[in-house]
C-alpha cells in the first residue's frame, strides 16, 4: 500500500481504539484500569495518520512543482540550443513509473470495521472448562461488608472457602454472581474469568455448586446465587487446583454485567 493508504488504515485503527476506549467495548479486551491508555493510543495513532497524510500531500505538491519547472526548462533549452534537446530527454528518461497497488490490500480494513460494529463476546464456559482454575491464596482476609446476604465477588468467596476453610465467612449468608459451566458429566460450576491485563491472559476461577441447584441450567447463563459456605471441595481435572463448593439456597438469572471479567484476584 502507498503512504496515503497506510495513513487511512492507521487512522481507522486509531479511530477503532478510540471508539472502544470511549465505550464499554474495551472491557472485552483489557481491564478497566487501562482505559486511558487505550484512548491515548488511539489518539496518538490518529495524529500520526494525519501527520503522514499531510507530509505526503506536501511532498507530492513539491514534487509536482519541480517536475513542471524541469519540463519547462527542458523545452526552452531545446528551442534555443542544439544541446537543449538532450536535457529535455534526460528529464523524461528520469520519470518514475508508479505501479498501482493491488486493490485486495484494502481488505485489511475489514477487521477494523468488525471491531467497531461487532462486539466480540467475553470468554465463557467453553474456555473455562478447558483451562485449569486460577484460584490463588489471598494475601489477607479483610472483614466482610455489612448486609444480609453479604455480596462477595466469586473470587473472594472462593479464596476464603479454599484457603481459610470458611472461617472468615463467619457463617454469613452470601451472594455471588457468575456464569454457568457444565462439564462432560453435567457437574455444574459457577465461574468468573479473572485477568491480570487483558482477555488474552484470562483464566477461570470455578466454584462447585450444591444445595438447591436449579433444575435447568444452560451454559453461559449468568446467575446470582445466595447461600452459605460448605466444606466440600474437589480438584480441577485440568490442573488439580482447588475448587471449593457453594451451598445454594436461592438462585436467580441476572443480565451479563458491564464488566464480565473479575479483576479482584490480583488487587
Amino acid at each position: 500500500m502507498n503512504r496515503q493508504a497506510q495513513a487511512v488504515v492507521l487512522f481507522l485503527v486509531g479511530g477503532a481504539m478510540t471508539h472502544a476506549g470511549s465505550t464499554d467495548l474495551y472491557l472485552r479486551y483489557v481491564k478497566a484500569g487501562l482505559q486511558p491508555m487505550v484512548v491515548g493510543a488511539g489518539v496518538v495513532l490518529m495524529t500520526a495518520a494525519l501527520a503522514t497524510a499531510w507530509y505526503e500531500w506536501k511532498h507530492s505538491k513539491s514534487a509536482s512543482g519541480k517536475e513542471v519547472h524541469a519540463e519547462g526548462h527542458g523545452t526552452g533549452t531545446g528551442a534555443g540550443h542544439g544541446i537543449g534537446t538532450g536535457t529535455g530527454t534526460d528529464v523524461h528518461d528520469q520519470e518514475v513509473h508508479v505501479h498501482r497497488e493491488p486493490r485486495v490490500s484494502w481488505l485489511l480494513v475489514l477487521p477494523l470495521f468488525a471491531l467497531i460494529l461487532v462486539a466480540p463476546p467475553a470468554l465463557g464456559s467453553y474456555s473455562a472448562l478447558r483451562t485449569g482454575t486460577a484460584l490463588q491464596a489471598p494475601l489477607a482476609y479483610p472483614p466482610l461488608p455489612s448486609g444480609d446476604p453479604v455480596r462477595l465477588s466469586l473470587v473472594d468467596y472462593a479464596g476464603r472457602a479454599a484457603y481459610d476453610h470458611g472461617r472468615s465467612l463467619g457463617g454469613r449468608r452470601i451472594a455471588i454472581t457468575g456464569f454457568v459451566a457444565l462439564d462432560g458429566k453435567g457437574t455444574p460450576y459457577l465461574v468468573r474469568m479473572a485477568l491480570n491485563c487483558c482477555a488474552a491472559d484470562a483464566q477461570p476461577v470455578k466454584v462447585g455448586l450444591t444445595g438447591r441447584i436449579p433444575p435447568v441450567l444452560q451454559p453461559d447463563t449468568w446467575l446470582e446465587l445466595t447461600g452459605t459456605y460448605t466444606g466440600r471441595r474437589t480438584k480441577d481435572p485440568v490442573n488439580k487446583g482447588i475448587i471449593p463448593f457453594f451451598d445454594i439456597t436461592e438462585a436467580k438469572p441476572v443480565p451479563v454485567p458491564r464488566d464480565p471479567y473479575d479483576e479482584s484476584w490480583n488487587n
